[in-house]
């Protein structure tokens, strides 16, 4: 097998802005894989708030010697081989896994989703992210959401604008809302309080309301909440699931975050064990990584998969999407579409 790999800056539609933070791009890395005659295509997205950089995914790349395993592969062996390499470095990992599925599903003949059992029918609505913004651009990407036919929003919150947010999108439309605090609440019982607003204006979930460290307050929040408390930050990969588990309602897989599809689809597997819920979401991204996860979404419960709707320069065709929903390709591999 060869390794090549280009460097890509995902430009984004307006800037990125949540409780900690704002960013008007991110830096990917395109990874693609040869074999046989095919080619198999990753990426990683390297949010800066992870540590990954163009420097560090290009320094790990070089480390890498795929030509010692042969398909079919052994994921969980080349897992462990890429974790031998170093420490951390999720996103990076999940591009060389991502681009040895869709490379396998080539080989094959067999869709992505197909591998894992997941059947189209069963493709949970995807959210369009609201991020923080002044109103006027709120009330724009709102507008836009809904001219792309999306069914469900997400609102971040976690400043002192919660609620003029909230309030600004319910005057535009009566969709379902999930909302994303990224660890922006910092007392557990106004966090309570808000949770039960955010429920009455039809909020059905809230992803990581207190500090990822907070433990005993989530597990506080979870007793009490009106809606399901959702791990993001508190879960990165398997190995996380059981410290969480009793704190959260369920969790976000993210596949820049789990190393990739085969970890992503283990940790579906231990969530429902533990009785927790799944949403699957992304960061932003190009249509690689979203078809990657959009081949699991059938086996979670919601998904937060709208990268290539909020990038200006994606470089492949979106995805087909149809009444809120990825429709998936029956093409081998991801689907990916040039």
């Amino acid at each position: 097998m060869q390794l090549s790999y280009q460097p890509f800056n995902l430009q984004l539609k307006y800037p990125f802005t949540i409780a900690k933070f704002s960013r008007t791009y991110t830096p990917l890395m395109s990874v693609q894989v040869h074999h046989l005659g095919f080619t198999g295509y990753g990426e990683a997205s390297m949010v800066p708030y992870m540590g990954e950089s163009h420097e560090s995914a290009t320094s790990f790349l070089q480390k890498v010697r795929l030509e010692q395993f042969h398909y079919p592969f052994n994921f969980e062996e080349i897992l462990s081989y890429l974790d031998s390499l170093a420490t951390g470095q999720p996103a990076i990992k999940a591009a060389i896994d991502i681009a040895l599925h869709d490379l396998s599903g080539k080989i094959s003949g067999q869709a992505c989703y197909q591998m894992f059992g997941a059947d189209p029918q069963k493709m949970p609505e995807t959210t369009c992210t609201i991020g923080i913004d002044e109103i006027p651009i709120v009330r724009k990407k709102v507008e836009e959401a809904l001219a792309a036919g999306f069914r469900l929003l997400k609102v971040k919150l976690g400043r002192d604008s919660d609620k003029i947010l909230i309030d600004t999108v319910r005057e535009m439309c009566d969709l379902p809302l999930f909302v994303d605090a990224n660890q922006g609440w910092s007392n557990k019982e106004m966090a309570l309080e808000t949770l039960h607003w955010l429920h009455a204006q039809g909020v059905l979930l809230v992803e990581q309301p207190l500090d990822k460290n907070d433990t005993h307050g989530h597990a506080w929040l979870k007793e009490r909440s009106p809606v399901p408390i959702i791990a993001d930050e508190a879960v990165q990969r398997l190995a996380d699931i059981d410290s969480i588990k009793h704190a959260y309602h369920g969790i976000n897989i993210k596949l820049m975050k789990s190393a990739g599809m085969h970890e992503a689809f283990n940790m579906i597997k231990k969530a429902r064990q533990c009785g927790l819920k799944i949403l699957i979401g992304c960061m932003s991204e190009t249509s690689i990584a979203t078809l990657a996860a959009a081949a699991l979404a059938p086996l979670c419960d919601w998904a937060d998969l709208d990268g290539p709707f909020l990038s200006s320069n994606n470089p492949y065709q979106t995805p087909g999407f149809k009444d809120g929903r990825y429709v998936l390709s029956p093409a081998p591999g991801l689907g990916l579409q040039f």
